[in-house]
């Protein structure tokens, strides 16, 4: 298939994009690099030995992105596209809300005037709010997200559903993954936070390269094994064979659309994946207790079964690869990806 990636020059969308490409696919990639950058292309290129067609527009643009539909023969699409910081959407409510709909809103509306029928998007394990029983099951149906980035999610996941149940063929994938970290074993990908990292990972790994003076543990008196907050932890590229599974998987599903969680499984602490990574760098590094932060859950995991039995696909790697993987990006690329052009 000839696939649109929207989002495709980011963390996860260049690593499934490698994935793609890998597996046999066509990829046209789509990204306006508010959030990554122009570089990351040429990486892509040079580690699949393939020219990886490029269109630098927003799709809140309207006609930018039927014009986009016009010029390229489109089979599918993977939406990754979409503003993605939880505490950002706090404070910027209706930037999040405009973007990651009206984008959304663009790119469906392209599908449908061009007769594009399958498409996976990227949604997140935040759709299932602070209600929810572990481990986290797809046919929870209380979505509660507890942030605008998350609610937008779930509004998404709505709009697609319905579109999909009105339109004759369409079929859908809502993937929900959990906490994606790691990166391509080449260390020529991985996530290139701008600015304050928000997740867990990238912050470990720019301590360990001197960016940062130490990691902040937000509290240790949850009710866990070791007091720290437990997530579901998945290695960026066992999440990039996810979306090719539920892509080759499309044309099979009995609904119009339907969801699916991506994670391992099972929870690893915060004090658990610090002390990983420090195997993987080989010294001790140094880190902090503070106060809790507001809104975080002690645990949180997938049940992955309905992506084993029906995608055929399961996750993998283990937290130590996922540390080693990104401590050798981290260290070969100290201050992410180059500024620059594509060349």
């Amino acid at each position: 298939m000839r696939v649109l990636v929207s989002g495709g020059a980011g963390y996860i969308g260049s690593h499934t994009v490698l994935a793609l490409i890998e597996a046999g696919h066509d990829v046209v990639v789509v990204d306006d690099f508010s959030n990554s950058k122009p570089t990351v292309v040429a990486r892509l290129e040079a580690l699949s030995g393939r020219h990886v067609p490029l269109h630098a527009i927003d799709l809140t643009d309207v006609d930018k992105t039927s014009h986009l539909f016009a010029v390229e023969e489109i089979d599918a699409v993977i939406h990754f596209a979409g503003f993605k910081a939880v505490g950002e959407s706090v404070a910027k409510p209706l930037e999040y809300y405009r973007n990651n709909l009206d984008s959304t809103f663009s790119l469906v509306e392209a599908m449908r005037r061009h007769d594009v029928h399958r498409l996976v998007f990227s949604s997140s394990a935040t759709v299932y709010g602070d209600k929810a029983p572990l481990p986290f099951h797809e046919d929870y149906a209380d979505l509660s997200a507890l942030s605008p980035y998350g609610r937008s999610k779930v509004m998404i996941e709505h709009v697609l559903s319905d579109v999909a149940a009105a339109t004759p063929g369409q079929r859908t994938a809502l993937l929900r993954y959990f906490n994606p970290v790691g990166a391509h074993p080449s260390g020529d990908l991985g996530e290139d936070p701008q600015g304050i990292p928000n997740n867990l990972m990238p912050f470990i790994a720019q301590v360990a390269v001197g960016r940062r003076e130490r990691l902040s543990v937000f509290g240790n008196d949850y009710p866990t094994d070791d007091g720290t907050c437990e997530r579901d932890y998945i290695h960026v590229m066992d999440l990039a064979a996810g979306h090719v599974a539920a892509l080759e998987h499309l044309d099979d599903m009995a609904e119009p659309a339907r969801a699916f969680n991506l994670g391992t499984g099972h929870g690893t602490s915060v004090m658990e994946l610090f002390h990983a990574f420090e195997r993987a760098v080989g010294r001790e590094l140094p880190y902090e207790v503070v106060g809790r932060r507001p809104g975080d859950l002690p645990r949180m995991w997938a049940d992955a079964t309905r992506a084993r039995e029906e995608l055929g696909w399961e996750a993998t790697r283990t937290v130590d690869e996922m540390c080693a993987d990104t401590w050798y990006w981290q260290s070969r690329n100290p201050h992410g990806f180059p500024d620059g052009t594509r060349r």
